[in-house]
This record gives structure tokens, C-alpha cells and sequence, in this order.
């Protein structure tokens, strides 16, 4: 073990990787020295052992610093242990033994819900949201759990026109002008429900899973059999209780932020 002295400058080395990696461009050290309040001795000395480790870049021409090589090495071998899927199982499974019902984990992927897990009930119900499968994100309750978080203009570029608007049941938002009144309802209440919407007589609620930076990345939802002639306007707040605490002990365990 090192001298209990190292854990400062490795935290400040991880703030400077940090920082690197939430910019668009390299920073000046001057810049990384600013925003972080380091002194200007400290940040060149921590920029040149990122360096040499490979973790940072340096660009004499431009006097700037960028992420080096071995960051994105890291990066990449933490998407290889597939790190949302193996947190998310054990979360699932508690949440399937509570609520009885089947729960899954999705993600958006352009404009469509990308399922990723899935747990049973002891007696499964066969459901359209297979680890694998995609569905149009603006009729899948995952899918605006999440859209629901972004930005007007990147739900507009995934939406452009009327063929963004697949129709399975005859339920469900038409056009753009209607998903974002939708969105704006489920972002008030906290949570997304489709009924219907993907297959007549089955009914879901999700709840969104957060970074570290507040951005939404997946969602925890639940499916279940209802049916009802016509949308019937119901939201299930007391299971829609249980899906969010699912979703954030996710989004707690993959170091995220509500």
C-alpha cells in the first residue's frame, strides 16, 4: 500500500480525467488548472503523469490536453463486462419477487427500446419485451421513460415526421406534437405507462435509470396483463412506487444521480 499522501493526487488525477472526458475538445492546463483550483505547478505535474501512463494526450502545437489512449481502453473493457446488465439482474429479480410481475431492463437505441434483461415471475407470461428485441420507443413505456429526460431537440431529431410514428394497436402518440404532451405528463408524474399501446392487453410501467450525470440511460419497467376496451387512463401509482425504487437502486449502483 502507499503513503496515505498518494490519495490526494490520485483523486485529483481521476478530477482531471474527469474533466477531460466531459469536454468536447482538449483544455488548456491552464483551463483544467481553473476549473478544478489546482495550482498551475500541481496541474502541469499531474498532466504529465496522465501522459505517461497514456491516459492523457498532449498537443504541443495547440498547448492543450486531451484523453489519451489508455482511457479509452478502460472505457471499452468496462463495456465488455457488461456492467448495467449484471447490476441490473439482482435489482430485476427483487423487483419481480415483490410486484409478481415480469421486469425488464431497456435502453433506447435510436428511436426504438432495446431490452436488455428480463426476469420472470415464478409463473412467466409471455410478453413481446425479450432480452433482444426492439420496439418503437415513443409507444413502449422504457422507451419515453427515457425520452422524457432529454432534451425538445433530440426527441425532435429522433421523431422527424410522420413515418417516425409506428402504430401497432390503434393506441399511443400519433405525431410529434402529441408524444411531447405525453412526455411532459409522464416527466410531471415521475413515470411512464403504456397500455396497449405495444400489444392489446398487456399494460407497462417504467421509471427511468440516471448517470452520473443526471442523464437518463435505461429504464426498469414491468409488464402486465389489463384489459380495457378503450385506454382507461389508469397509472398503477402504487406499482409505479415499486419500479422507481427499483430504478434508483440502479441508477445508485451504477454511481448515478436522480
Amino acid at each position: 500500500m502507499g503513503a496515505s499522501s498518494d490519495v490526494p493526487a490520485l483523486r485529483r488525477g481521476l478530477a482531471v480525467l474527469r474533466l477531460l472526458a466531459s469536454r468536447p475538445g482538449p483544455l488548456s492546463a491552464a483551463a483544467v488548472a481553473r476549473e478544478l483550483s489546482l495550482p498551475r505547478s500541481t496541474t502541469y505535474h499531474l498532466l504529465a503523469e496522465l501522459a505517461a501512463a497514456g491516459f492523457a494526450t498532449h498537443f504541443p502545437e495547440e498547448r492543450r490536453y486531451g484523453l489519451g489512449v489508455a482511457a479509452f481502453e478502460l472505457g471499452s473493457a468496462y463495456l465488455r463486462h457488461d456492467p448495467l446488465e449484471r447490476l441490473a439482474g439482482p435489482v430485476l429479480r427483487r423487483l419481480v419477487d415483490s410486484a409478481g410481475r415480469a421486469a425488464h431492463l431497456g435502453v433506447l437505441h435510436g428511436a426504438e427500446s432495446l431490452y436488455l434483461v428480463r426476469e420472470q415471475p415464478r409463473q412467466p407470461t409471455t410478453i413481446v419485451s425479450d432480452v433482444g428485441v426492439r420496439l418503437p420507443a415513443h409507444l413502449t413505456a422504457s422507451g419515453r421513460a427515457v425520452l422524457g429526460r432529454l432534451p425538445a431537440a433530440q426527441v425532435r431529431a429522433l421523431f422527424p415526421g410522420a413515418a417516425s410514428f409506428v402504430d401497432r394497436t390503434g393506441r399511443g402518440p400519433a405525431d410529434l406534437p402529441a408524444l411531447r404532451r405525453l412526455l411532459a405528463v409522464e416527466r410531471r408524474r415521475g413515470w411512464a405507462v403504456e397500455d396497449g399501446y405495444v400489444t392489446a392487453g398487456f399494460a407497462s410501467v417504467a421509471a427511468p435509470v440516471f448517470d452520473h450525470g443526471r442523464r437518463p440511460i435505461a429504464a426498469v419497467t414491468v409488464t402486465f396483463r389489463h384489459e380495457c376496451a378503450a385506454e382507461c387512463g389508469e397509472t398503477w401509482p402504487d406499482l409505479a412506487a415499486e419500479v422507481r425504487r427499483a430504478a434508483d437502486e440502479l441508477t445508485s449502483r451504477i454511481g448515478g444521480r436522480t
